[in-house]
């Protein structure tokens, strides 16, 4: 099934090369079409040029022919040189085009054009000077006027003397009079006055007549010959205009035959452009089809496969959780005939036994702490990998629990010549926030297996803030046998061992190091393996702290705590079963238990074995604590030197000073939290403060029935821990009724106090106060048989409700 999956990336992998390769293929030949297609473009922009130079020509030769046309018409000097200036523009214009375009043929045609020209520039000079001319046959038409004027100053007669319209008259007529004019000009006679005479005058007058009259004939034949030159010279300008636009307009013609090839070509580029377009999209969605069948074919069988796989898992998870229903079952069953082993064994440890005897004693203690300890690791082990490990963060001083955890095995290891020395930064002597115990789980496992696996020289434990004081290092170093290279890396798997010889000479589960990495990746810390060598191991801690802010320090600093401590034994006795319990998983923790159910027998063993702290319920049957405490103080023997004795009680109306009075060295009210019993525990012990208790105000009405939030602290929010505690809490509630109910009939008022005594601290413990005040009247008062009744169906009713709602938790 594996080999079958891994086919699936692979195709998904072939597929995308050869998609990847048809658009690499398509893309470099769409780019080199892209090339052709833009030098196309790039020809196609220069023939528009070339046609929009050639447009801008055609409108400059119809300037300069309008100029030249005006020109020969004004014969104008300004008018010629507008033109000359207008025709030099249109060379440039010419010569400009001549280096863009294509062909020789087209250059030469427009040198053609530049000829064409110059010889119309010339041809207008030529009518320039031909339109000169003219203006002399003006001038002798000016000239025989004059004479013709001169002749009638001198008194000759004009056909207009004897007419007034002349050129109105018929030739005949015209004829006829003429005559008559001139022989009547014949006849005049001299003027006296004129020195010349007439004949003289007329002579004069006749002869200047006769002469511009030839003059005249001449000046009308050169015109005549002019006008002739004048007319070949405008058919010659017309030929040469029209000359100058054919010239044009076969250039023009050309590079629209250009153009229009490039647009062919431009068209063929981009039909082969849109083909090569459509046949990489059939290839391509042929080779998507084609991939696709293949994959979605895979993808079915991946589908299958990953059924069976869910289906696996699912088996693996419930076999994790049945392993983990199992490693809870076991190890909770085991913890409590494992406390019994141990206890008895210590008890026969201490009678009088043989040398056989004491072996075997020993070796069963070793054995059930061995176990007790696996137990323990497994469970805690289970926890974390459930995810059921709560961190706390509760003030606590880093100084004092290190001192603490060491001077603890210092003790259980005494036998070992071993020197222990501590260098702890001085501000770990103020409070940080974090889980000490979690801390000390770590610690304990870290030294511990410092001083396992040292047989003499040193264990040195340092801890120091970093600079910016948000990252506290703790290194144990030992001078033990070490960890071989190879080896290193397992030092923190689960069931992993350094070598085989370990476990033959060492013993150990291989969870200690794994659980205490869990706890410091938890804690937001790191435990890590910081150097090894056959001189020994360096294991370091680096986790962030952070100051109590509300701490004042007091006029004394904490005591260092010696490192000669004896090994701490709490003596705990509680008459409840269930509150016994949990406060014996509490201490054990921390302290080697003893819990008794009867005071009877705390006093014995009390009085046979040593111990280091007391804590004992007030109100028990048979013998209360004050009874307990007062008998013990009275048959102490030698070894007992005022050990200190903690009460726990449900009662609020005996002041601290009776117990102080009794020897008690404070007291503890029900109900309490963990933490509070250990820190009152611990304060006792080391001479400390003890912590203040915080008051509960029972008469506070709520609506909530109760709360198991001293019970979670308590079993460290441990599911099944917490159901089988209530499982029997309900059972026992309900064989106590049934007893209460018995007492009651009978109005055996003694009894009901005692069992109402021993019913309350349980209620308050899941802070169930409205029947916690029912169960504290009945202690405290004495009622009638009918208000016992009344009292004890409403009791009986909230038990009920209450039951009712921890179902749901069961």
């Amino acid at each position: 099934m594996g080999n079958k999956n891994g086919n699936i990336p692979f195709k998904v992998i072939i597929s995308y090369i050869a998609l990847v390769a048809l658009v690499a293929s398509v893309g470099w030949i769409l780019y080199s079409e892209n090339v052709v297609y833009t030098k196309i473009e790039g020809k196609i922009a220069l023939e528009k040029n070339k046609v929009l130079r050639i447009s801008n020509l055609f409108s400059n030769v119809y300037k300069t022919e309008s100029l030249a046309r005006k020109t020969i018409q004004s014969n104008s000097e300004i008018d010629f040189r507008n033109y000359i200036q207008q025709t030099d523009s249109l060379q440039i214009r010419i010569d400009s085009l001549k280096k863009v375009v294509s062909s020789d043929y087209q250059i030469k045609l427009l040198d053609s054009v530049t000829i064409l020209l110059n010889e119309k520039t010339q041809n207008i000079r030529q009518l320039k000077a031909i339109k000169s001319k003219t203006t002399d046959e003006a001038s002798v038409n000016e000239a025989i006027q004059e004479l013709t004027q001169l002749e009638f100053s001198l008194r000759k007669l004009q056909l207009s003397d004897f007419t007034k319209n002349p050129d109105k008259l018929g030739s005949y007529q015209r004829n006829v009079l003429q005559r008559y004019v001139d022989y009547l000009n014949q006849n005049i006679p001299d003027d006296s006055s004129n020195t010349l005479t007439k004949k003289a005058t007329d002579s004069i007058l006749s002869a200047s007549k006769r002469l511009l009259s030839k003059v005249k004939l001449e000046t009308e034949k050169k015109k005549e010959s002019l006008s002739l030159q004048e007319n070949k010279l405008l058919t010659n300008e017309i030929l040469i205009s029209d000359q100058l636009r054919k010239v044009l307009r076969i250039i023009e013609r050309e590079i629209i035959f250009y153009s229009i090839k490039n647009n062919n070509e431009k068209e063929k580029s981009l039909k082969k452009i849109n083909q090569i377009i459509t046949y990489a999209a059939i290839v391509g969605l042929l080779l998507t089809v084609f991939f696709s069948i293949l994959i979605t074919s895979d993808f079915s069988k991946t589908q299958s496969y990953k059924k069976q796989l869910e289906i696996a898992n699912d088996k693996t998870q419930n076999l994790l959780k049945s392993r983990e229903q199992l490693i809870s079952t076991v190890s909770h069953d085991l913890k409590t005939p494992l406390s019994t082993i141990v206890g008895y064994t210590e008890l026969l440890g201490h009678s009088d036994l043989n040398n056989k005897q004491s072996y075997y004693t020993k070796t069963i203690k070793n054995s059930s702490e061995y176990i007790a300890r696996l137990v323990q690791d497994l469970l805690d082990f289970s926890q974390i990998e459930a995810g059921k490990i709560t961190i706390e963060k509760a003030p606590f001083s880093l100084d004092q629990t290190l001192r603490e955890v060491a001077a603890n095995l210092q003790s259980v290891y005494q036998q070992k010549p071993i020197e222990l020395n501590l260098n702890i930064d001085e501000t770990f002597q103020r409070p940080i926030l974090g889980d000490a115990i979690r801390l000390k789980q770590v610690l304990l496992n870290i030294i511990g297996n410092a001083y396992k696996f040292t047989a003499k020289g040193y264990i040195n434990i340092n801890a120091s803030l970093s600079a910016n004081g948000e990252i506290a290092f703790i290194s144990i170093a030992d001078s033990g046998i070490g960890i071989e290279k190879n080896s290193q890396k397992l030092v923190f798997e689960e069931f992993a061992q350094a070598n085989t010889s370990i476990v033959k000479n060492y013993g150990g589960t291989g969870l200690g190091l794994a659980i205490s990495k869990k706890i410091m990746t938890l804690l937001g810390g790191e435990l890590y393996l910081k150097n090894s060598s056959e001189k020994g191991s360096i294991f370091e801690i680096r986790m962030p702290v952070h100051f109590d802010s509300d701490y004042h320090p007091k006029s004394s600093p904490i005591p260092n705590l010696s490192l000669n401590l004896a090994p701490k034994t709490v003596v705990l006795v509680d008459d409840d079963a269930d509150l016994l319990g949990l406060s014996t998983e509490v201490l054990k923790k921390h302290f080697t238990v003893a819990a008794f159910l009867e005071a009877e027998k705390a006093l014995d063993f009390m009085q046979n074995q040593t111990f280091d702290v007391l804590v004992t319920d007030i109100q028990m049957p048979n013998m209360t604590g004050f009874e307990l405490v007062a008998a013990f103080q009275k048959n102490a023997n030698e070894k007992y030197h005022n050990e200190p004795i903690i009460a726990v009680t449900g009662q609020s109306n005996v002041s601290e000073e009776v117990y102080q009075k009794a020897g008690f060295s404070t007291v503890i009210k029900k109900p309490f939290s963990p933490s509070l019993l250990i820190e009152t525990v611990t304060a006792v012990l080391n001479h400390t403060q003890i912590p203040l208790q915080a008051k509960k105000d029972n008469d506070t009405k709520t609506t909530q029935r109760y709360s198991l939030q001293l019970l979670e602290d308590f079993l460290n929010k441990d599911t099944e821990a917490i159901q089988k505690v209530l499982q029997s809490f309900v059972t026992n509630t309900h064989l106590n009724m049934d007893l209460l109910k018995s007492q009651i009939s009978e109005l055996d008022g003694g009894r009901i106090k005692q069992t109402a005594h021993k019913m309350a601290p349980m209620f308050k413990q899941i802070e169930a106060h409205s029947i916690a005040r029912i169960l504290d009247d009945l202690e405290s008062n004495d009622y009638t048989a009918i208000a016992l009744n009344d009292l004890y169906h409403d009791l009986e009713e909230q038990i009920t409700a209450l039951f009712t709602e921890l179902e749901k938790r069961i």
